[in-house]
């Protein structure tokens, strides 16, 4: 055998690896001869130089054109909010650019497609609660949507929550809900498996799924719909200082949160409502657009909701200074439930002297939806989205010269840097967008940019065509504009984070 066709035979393995070693010990285990290709595969005495020689080979990853991505139709001159708000009612930064950028889109009042960028936005920010609740001991479940109105008559939040409660009956006249929270399900799920060992404590369990409230008014896109994501964690401890400090736990998690998102958030004290408690915060993004009112003393941390106060009161309960009114974005909520629920369903745990008790609850909702909407709300300019970097739902995109123009000889160059980029940083190899709608003006496609929130985007413009080339990089989360070579942006975009 020639080497050439040794070559041409390890680029076919570089192609289809797996398969070819496999067949090589077949071929060797059966001694079976075939011309050329034992002499490269069976035979062969440099046989891990081959393998070495296949793997560095390189490959060259398929390019994520953005004319294949699915989108609605909305990146235009249009006034989409008008599709679901009449004429002088409010709509929300927001929901205005998310609709303009076809990020949602309406399906009935308070519902609405999550389009692709949307959802994977939502994943990496669900991947980065999975990590801060399961860094806390928090297990992963699925719990039913459809909950029977059975066990919420046993709590007595059936007639509690009033038409907040999307109600429905079966074919058998059996009532159910669209769960809007979980504290009965879960109780009576852990009722159900006999009494708990103190050494499964504490037991932390939650969920992401979808919950449903009939909103009178939903309004506000994804801030106040009547179809949401959140994720609820349900706890249970033996005793009320156990219960306590696995409450503290969680807060301290969602710190972690919106700390690594970098969203200015207050967490407040708040009233414990129709989930019932003794002990309950609340985790608000202040914005002009929030229905909270909130008040923070100005000598001291004591932050509350104008619930659990006197309306009337103006200095602080704990110092006396003075109390400062804002409004936020209820973005997250916790509970210190007692027993109130592990009573009414028989939940019982062993403590370590072997006596059985009701287990100390708590409750904890985050809502996953509200919060991707709540960041754009407060980080986004009035005609350009800005997304917390790391739940961005690409970080980059480039975008090439107009077909025709003079520059669009260069337009080879990009695409080599597009390569060169997901070769030489593989942690962003599926962050990076190519805008191949070259038939429109960069300007077009920048804006276009601008409002869907890359956090890099990098344009070949005329800069491109000098010795060395030099590329147009946008960073949106500093405003700046840098003309850099290729190593240059290469060594920039591989500081960038990724969950």
């Amino acid at each position: 055998m020639n080497a050439s066709y040794c070559l041409i035979t390890c680029r076919f393995e570089k192609e289809a690896s797996v398969v070819a070693l496999e067949m090589g010990r077949f071929l060797r285990r059966w001694k079976i001869v075939l011309p050329g290709l034992t002499n490269c595969i069976g035979g062969c005495q440099k046989e891990q130089q081959c393998r070495r020689l296949y793997h560095d080979l390189p490959v060259k990853q398929k390019r994520l054109l953005l004319s294949q991505l699915f989108q609605s139709m909305n990146l235009r001159e249009d006034s989409l909010a008008s599709q679901e708000s009449k004429p002088g009612e409010m709509t929300c930064k927001s929901q205005r650019l998310m609709l303009l950028a076809g990020l949602i889109c309406p399906a009935s009042p308070g519902c609405y497609h999550y389009m692709p960028y949307t959802v994977r936005a939502m994943e990496k920010l669900i991947k980065m609660i999975d990590q801060e609740m399961q860094a806390i001991g928090g297990q992963k479940m699925n719990m039913p949507t459809l909950c029977s109105a059975e066990l919420w008559r046993a709590s007595g939040r059936w007639e509690l929550m009033g038409k907040e409660l999307l109600r429905l009956a079966d074919r058998h006249g059996h009532e159910y809900c669209l769960g809007p929270t979980h504290e009965e399900v879960v109780t009576d799920l852990i009722a159900s498996q006999g009494c708990l060992s103190y050494k499964q404590l504490p037991l932390l369990l939650y969920q992401v799924t979808r919950k449903f409230r009939d909103e009178p008014k939903p309004r506000f896109g994804l801030l106040r719909a009547r179809e949401f994501y959140m994720k609820d964690m349900y706890t249970f401890d033996a005793s009320k200082e156990a219960a306590l400090h696995t409450y503290a736990q969680v807060c301290s998690a969602y710190c972690n949160i919106f700390n690594s998102l970098g969203l200015r958030f207050v967490k407040v004290q708040a009233a414990t409502g129709s989930i019932g408690g003794t002990l309950s915060h609340e985790f608000q993004l202040p914005a002009d657009v929030g229905e909270d009112r909130l008040m923070a003393c100005t000598s001291c941390d004591f932050s509350a909701n104008m619930e659990t106060i006197n309306s009337d009161e103006m200095h602080c309960p704990v110092c006396k200074g003075e109390l400062v009114e804002s409004k936020g974005i209820e973005v997250g909520h916790t509970f210190f439930l007692g027993t109130k629920y592990s009573s009414v369903f028989n939940a019982t745990v062993h403590t370590s002297q072997n006596k059985p008790v009701p287990p100390e609850m708590g409750c904890y909702g985050l809502g996953v939806s509200r919060i991707l909407a709540a960041s754009i709300e407060v980080l986004s300019t009035e005609d350009a989205i800005r997304w917390p970097s790391l739940i961005a739902p690409y970080q980059v995109c480039l975008i090439p010269p107009k077909k025709g123009s003079k520059e669009d000889r260069g337009a080879v160059l990009l695409e080599d840097l597009y390569d060169s980029i997901v070769e030489a940083v593989p942690q962003v190899k599926e962050e990076v967008v190519l805008d191949d709608r070259t038939q429109l003006t960069i300007g077009k496609r920048l804006k276009d940019a601008n409002r869907l929130g890359y956090p890099y985007v990098i344009i070949g413009g005329k800069k491109m065509l000098e010795e060395p080339p030099h590329f147009e990089v946008w960073n949106q989360s500093t405003g700046e504009v840098l003309f850099l070579t290729k190593e240059a942006v290469i060594n920039l975009l591989s500081k960038v984070q990724i969950l």
